[in-house]
């Protein structure tokens, strides 16, 4: 494909002048260090309220926030051709009217789908043996009059007559529960508010089980809702009451119990809820111990339990009586192999379920319980992505899975466990046309400044050589927190590589790419590693042709934000620009505020900088905040939410003010902030893509700024 001209044409206008915000001289002593912050005041101290209501953020900060969204307007104005383009590309590459492939439940099949031009999903059923559709919640139409709105669950109960749905209208992440009948399809007035969205019904359908977040936005207490009782009757089931353990829950695949996990990041400890009960008695399956993760499956009389116990690094699965569940009884299922990471796993009925990861390459494995006989289902592509989606049905031989690759869209297969056989169920449909066979994806390992081997997807076009000139890149980047960045199907993406960009994933430690050792060596006192991890699959991309120094555009968000500013201080000169999504920047100020959401819960990922100096020193020595250098800085972009509770606005408010104080050439550093968003940004479907048509317009216009000097 030609490269379409106005992408050779895209620049920015530098003729407006920067916000400059004041500094106001705010020092104070942590362990003997001085620690000078003139950016502080740009934390509201009411930052509580303003996540209830982005309003309420103080006229100082929202003048200066108003301010960097006209200054980021006004350079990327050049860009609006390029940004309308391609927000019409990516949507050419969307199925409006989408459906999901229904799911049965007893007598009906439920699925989502979506409205031809519509922003926000439609739940609904028809008979399981077809008949009439039932829109059980239009999302579309509860949606209007809303500047975000985000449905985060919607359960029907057991029996089938009445619907539990959340929603967020914020962009802060607490969601109300509302309840209907489903006969007249109206709402009920008990709402319970400030919840994390999840919902389990009782399996007599009177009521259900959520978590209620707490006045520092912390998951921490388990109630019961009775259906049509005052929400603040609601009683209160089990708690948590240290700061860095979170609350989550779930329905159990057998529908027996409500699955009530309390977690660090490090550890995990499981109670189960028996929902046929009206006198709820929590059950303890293990305690928690330091370093010990499990999750649990109830099987009948056996509990499954995918557990690290023992130094199974790369987890094992084990089996022990549901009423003597404790440690002293788990017993292998499926033993630890080194090297091949068990990610997840589902029980059914008749059949054990497992992904494992090996070489960074996923495969299912299935084993009938009763036989004890075991097969695979893997795929032959270099680099491929595969997902569970086990559904509704327990007592079934139908396990949903799907796959897709950098170069193939999603599908979505139902496969016969019995008879080990697959039928296609729906391929992803891009309307505007899209061709495998013009792409190619490639999987390449970068060596590391300490020997390891760093994993990178690539995905180009068919007819790219690499060559000595190499081609605009863009590296997008994470490693934190165990996550991994699986090779999968990114419609959007190819807007890029249409133009002749190489789009690349650089699976650096702090994820799990390569096991749990990869994540381990990642964080903490080895933090760094994911840094130079980052750099070293950037030069090892020039190295071998595919781009050359100056012609990276780095991408990374929230920790991947994190990492963007690392490089960015270590090495400016490898990229043409950056993308640093609601970037944690700040990271030793944010770590240093206990008040703060994640911050009791991410000493484990970053270190405790309160109670130990070594750590405050060793985060001092990388927060890309505290680094910014008297120096050349590429252009950077970044986009983020007022109301964000994960990554809050005034860390990346306070990096572009410092950036802009400090360096010595270089940029623009532009900076958008929505007014009504959090941490996922825009909420509509089609809205998001104003978000991420910005980000190419601006990769791409760094790009031809990289080709002008060269």
């Amino acid at each position: 494909m030609a490269e379409p001209r106005e992408s050779r044409y895209a620049q920015f206008d530098l003729s407006a002048q920067p916000p400059i915000a004041e500094k106001r001289p705010t020092q104070k002593t942590v362990h003997g260090r001085g620690l000078d912050d003139p950016y502080a005041w740009l934390a509201a101290e009411n930052w509580r309220d303003v996540l209830r209501d982005p309003k309420r953020l103080p006229k100082d900060i929202a003048a200066l926030v108003k301010a960097e969204n006209a200054y980021c307007a006004s350079v990327v104005a050049p860009l609006d051709e390029l940004r309308k383009t391609l927000v019409k590309e990516m949507r050419g590459r969307i199925k409006e009217d989408d459906s999901d492939v229904p799911d049965n439940d007893g007598p009906y099949a439920y699925y989502g789908r979506f409205r031809e031009d519509g922003e926000h999903p439609l739940y609904c059923r028809t008979p399981r043996n077809g008949g009439c559709e039932t829109i059980l919640l239009d999302g579309e139409a509860l949606a209007k009059g809303h500047a975000f709105f985000d449905i985060g669950d919607t359960a029907h109960a057991p029996d089938h007559a009445q619907l539990a749905w959340s929603v967020d209208d914020k962009g802060s992440e607490l969601y109300a529960i509302h309840t209907r009948a489903l006969a007249d399809g109206i709402d009920r007035a008990d709402v319970v508010t400030d919840t994390d969205g999840a919902i389990v019904w009782t399996s007599d359908s009177k009521a259900f089980y959520y978590v209620r977040v707490d006045e520092n936005h912390r998951t921490a207490q388990v109630f019961r809702h009775e259906i049509g009782a005052d929400p603040g009757t609601d009683r209160l089931i089990l708690e948590e009451t240290d700061g860095a353990w979170f609350v989550g829950i779930e329905e159990s695949r057998c529908r027996r119990f409500a699955i009530v996990t309390f977690h660090g990041h490090d550890a995990a400890e499981i109670w189960l809820i028996d929902l046929h009960g009206t006198e709820p008695a929590p059950r303890l399956v293990a305690a928690r111990e330091p370093k010990l993760r499990y999750d649990v499956e109830p099987h009948g009389d056996v509990l499954f339990i995918l557990n690290n116990a023992d130094g199974a690094d790369d987890f094992r699965i084990s089996a022990a009586p549901l009423a003597a569940s404790e440690r002293a009884n788990w017993r292998d299922v499926v033993p630890l192999r080194a090297g091949a990471m068990i990610v997840a796993f589902t029980v059914f009925a008749h059949f054990l379920v497992w992904v494992v990861r090996e070489n960074s390459l996923p495969r299912i494995v299935i084993r009938d319980l009763e036989s004890g006989d075991a097969h695979d289902i893997a795929f032959d592509e270099e680099a491929y992505a595969l997902g569970l989606d086990p559904g509704l049905e327990y007592d079934t031989t139908t396990l949903r899975f799907t796959y897709a690759s950098m170069t193939t869209p999603e599908e979505i297969y139902e496969y016969d466990m019995r008879e080990r056989t697959r039928v296609l169920r729906k391929r992803q449909e891009i309307p505007s046309g899209h061709d495998p066979k013009n792409y190619v994806t490639r999987r390449l390992y970068a060596p590391a400044p300490d020997g390891e081997s760093v994993p990178i997807t690539l995905l180009h076009r068919a007819g790219f050589a690499p060559g000595a000139d190499g081609a605009p890149l863009l590296l997008y980047g994470y490693g934190a927190y165990g996550h991994s960045l699986a090779a999968d199907f990114d419609e959007d993406a190819l807007s890029l590589v249409d133009r002749g960009f190489v789009y690349a994933l650089a699976h650096t430690r702090g994820g799990t790419d390569k096991g749990w050792n990869w994540y381990e060596t990642g964080k903490l006192e080895k933090k760094t590693n994911t840094f130079s991890d980052f750099l070293a699959c950037a030069q090892h991309l020039i190295a071998c042709g595919y781009t050359c120094e100056g012609a990276i555009v780095a991408q990374g968000a929230s920790a991947g934000g994190m990492l963007m500013g690392a490089i960015l201080n270590e090495a400016p000169q490898l990229f043409a620009g950056v993308i640093a999504g609601v970037p944690f920047v700040d990271v030793l100020n944010t770590m240093l505020r206990d008040d703060l959401p994640l911050t009791p819960p991410e000493w484990l990922e970053w270190g405790n900088p309160i109670a130990d100096a070594d750590v405050y020193d060793r985060i001092a020595a990388y927060s890309p905040y505290d680094n910014v250098r008297a120096q050349i800085y590429p252009p950077i972009l970044s986009i983020v939410g007022v109301a964000d509770p994960r990554v809050t606005y005034w860390e990346p408010l306070k990096w572009a003010s410092k950036l802009r104080a400090t360096m010595t050439g270089g940029g623009p550093v532009l900076l958008h902030t929505h007014l009504t968003a959090g941490h996922g940004g825009a909420s509509g479907r089609f809205e998001a893509l104003e978000d991420t048509a910005l980000e190419y317009a601006f990769a791409i216009a760094c790009s031809n700024r990289a080709n002008d000097r060269r």
